[in-house]
């Protein structure tokens, strides 16, 4: 069966779905959008030589699992092809909103760093989850992940390739440039930490818009067939930032992109993209930066983000405050010192920058990490302009504690002033705000 639009098929649970419209197509199948009473769906339909019984396996081993979150567009029936050439499977339809990596790469969408390190949040706490389940995605790439560029939501589309880590099995061993090194070679097939690999690649291509192989050796070639890339990317691969092994620094006029994200973010971030393409390299099983790090860096990095006067967002490096150096922004220039606001540090060990739009979220005071609601947010006084605080979103009742000895609650929807020594106490933890 071939040009579903305007047909109508049965599901394997007897509902009827309406075929409207073709959204696209791949290697694999087509994809269209469907609709079974009031619901929308999109209903990828494989072509007949890769509707396989492995392939239909696969898939119905994923409908029996679930997805692990709601970031996944899993598949969630099979569809029958009524002449028994081929099949298909229903997921949840992509929003308009939610972009493509390589939109970012080619500026049709422009996201804060906000946006950014949210985005690399959900995509490492995503894969955290499918990896708790003993799967691997096999196939991290630009193609398979979706952003929103304004408030940083992720969406993992492609999923009816994941297998069981490690499987012999599996449908597609990756795509060209996010292989890990082993499975370039022929030592290894998809597995979680080739996962971890292919998620740093795509990290790495997310905040430095370049690939974190490619630099003079990658220059120097000239012929890209496949025996120079499968020396680049699997037999002799160099970070562009290894600090043991300056071969393959960027050049300056072709990796620009690279030259001048690179300083951008902070220490802490700039540091697991190094492990992640120096000791990753080398030891696969122990090396790889896992996705609870990152998850922790992205979170942390959020947290730092502080503005130029220009209104550009930068980062605050603890890092550069101990050595002296001052903050300057990055689009403005070295002589552009960026006057740094208050800031809360809380137990043990966090730091959250309070900008005039700064919020505050449960993670924060020891419970789950998420940005969807928050607790708290850095609010402007109504009479008097010159005075901030800190609002209380939530029912529950705050504590504080002043510099000169004093107490008090800060009920719901009140808020109490950002005073350098004022201790505030919710959930049994306790935040300081200091300068």
């Amino acid at each position: 069966m071939s040009g579903l639009e305007g047909k109508t098929i049965e599901t394997s649970t007897g509902r009827k779905c309406k075929v409207e419209k073709s959204l696209g197509s791949g290697t694999q199948g087509e994809v269209y959008r469907a609709r079974i009473e009031n619901e929308t769906f999109a209903l990828k339909w494989y072509l007949e030589n890769q509707a396989t019984q492995e392939q239909r396996k696969r898939l119905e081993e994923l409908v029996k699992r679930g997805a692990p979150s709601d970031k996944f567009l899993w598949p969630l029936e099979i569809i029958d092809d009524p002449g028994g050439k081929t099949f298909g499977y229903l997921m949840g339809l992509r929003e308009p909103r939610f972009k493509g990596i390589v939109d970012m790469m080619k500026r049709r969408a422009e996201p804060t760093f906000t946006a950014l390190c949210t985005a690399g949040y959900e995509m490492a706490n995503s894969y955290l989850l499918l990896h708790s389940k003993g799967l691997s995605y096999c196939d991290i790439s630009f193609g398979n992940i979706f952003f929103d560029p304004h408030t940083g939501e992720v969406r993992i589309c492609d999923n009816d390739n994941v297998t069981v880590s490690g499987a012999s099995d599996v449908g597609v061993l990756g795509t060209p440039r996010f292989m890990a090194p082993e499975i370039v070679r022929g030592e290894a097939t998809p597995s979680t930490d080739t996962d971890l690999f292919s998620l740093s690649v795509l990290l790495f291509y997310m905040f430095m818009i370049h690939h974190p192989l490619e630099g003079r050796k990658e220059y120097d070639i000239h012929c890209m067939d496949k025996p120079a890339m499968d020396k680049l990317y699997g037999f002799e691969p160099v970070f562009i930032y290894d600090p043991a092994d300056p071969s393959n620094r960027p050049v300056k006029g072709v990796h620009d992109n690279a030259i001048t994200y690179w300083p951008i973010y902070p220490q802490h971030i700039r540091d697991l993209f190094t492990r992640s393409f120096t000791d990753g390299l080398r030891d696969p099983q122990n090396g790889r930066v896992r996705e609870s790090e990152w998850r922790k860096a992205f979170v942390q990095a959020r947290d730092s983000i502080i503005y130029c006067r220009c209104g550009r967002e930068n980062f605050y490096d603890s890092q550069k405050l101990q050595s002296g150096q001052p903050h300057t922004c990055w689009r403005c220039g070295p002589k552009s010192a960026i006057q740094l606001p208050p800031r809360m540090r809380i137990e043990p060990g966090m730091i959250v920058m309070l900008n005039y739009n700064t919020k505050l979220y449960p993670h924060h005071f020891g419970e789950t990490h998420h940005f969807e609601k928050p607790i708290g947010e850095v609010t402007q006084h109504p009479q008097d302009p010159n005075i901030w605080g800190i609002k209380n979103l939530t029912t529950d009742i705050w504590s504080y504690a002043g510099p000169d000895g004093t107490t008090g609650e800060v009920e719901a929807g009140r808020s109490v002033t950002i005073n350098v020594g004022v201790k505030l106490h919710i959930n049994g933890k306790e935040g300081e705000i200091t300068v």
